[in-house]
């Protein structure tokens, strides 16, 4: 009997390791072919104004240089939307929009290795509209649960990029990793 029982649990963690994988195997897929997307929408040309994504929506890229990391955006935040790429909070403003831009992204796929960035580091929005620089001035720790976080900045813009904390959590993580970036200067048109 002792050892049907421990053919089962060998069983089923052999069935939990190849779900984890085929899951993990999907989500990098998914977000290969939104970065392809991504790179075609960053390459047509659109006007600042004619620029209305919808949930789900593969709308631009974001490039971390420290980490060599290209990701696509994705309007939305929801689980799906965060499969795909980084997430834009639907709420948060975009580029130019002189408000808060707020990008989400998962700890263990598209954000790995977040918490390397340093002050002074660069991060890069490409739309269909330009290319937008941000420098990063601070970072840091809040509760899941904290919602003041995500506001208006009106006038000023601000990019929040926000992920689960610690790092390497197994489950639902207790807490949240902020970074604040401003703005550097745009290329490619003035935004109108």
């Amino acid at each position: 009997m002792i050892k049907k029982i421990s053919l089962l649990f060998i069983a089923g963690g052999f069935l939990f390791i190849a779900c984890a994988g085929w899951q993990k195997l999907k989500m990098d897929a998914d977000q290969k072919d939104a970065l392809r997307k991504a790179e075609k929408v960053v390459h047509s040309e659109h006007k600042q104004g004619s620029f209305h994504p919808v949930r789900g929506e593969v709308v631009g890229t974001l490039e971390i240089p420290a980490l060599k990391r290209k990701l696509p955006i994705v309007e939305g935040a929801s689980p799906e939307d965060l499969e795909k790429g980084v997430g834009h909070y639907s709420a948060s403003a975009y580029p130019k929009q002189h408000n808060q831009i707020v990008l989400s992204g998962h700890r263990d796929t598209v954000f790995r290795q977040i918490g390397t960035l340093k002050k002074g580091d660069q991060l890069i929005i490409r739309l269909s509209y330009g290319s937008f620089s941000y420098t990063i001035r601070r970072m840091k720790i809040v509760d899941k649960d904290d919602r003041s976080v995500i506001h208006s900045t009106a006038p000023t813009e601000e990019l929040v990029l926000t992920t689960c904390y610690p790092f390497r959590y197994v489950g639902n993580a207790p807490k949240r990793y902020i970074i604040y970036a401003y703005p550097e200067h745009s290329q490619r048109g003035d935004g109108k």
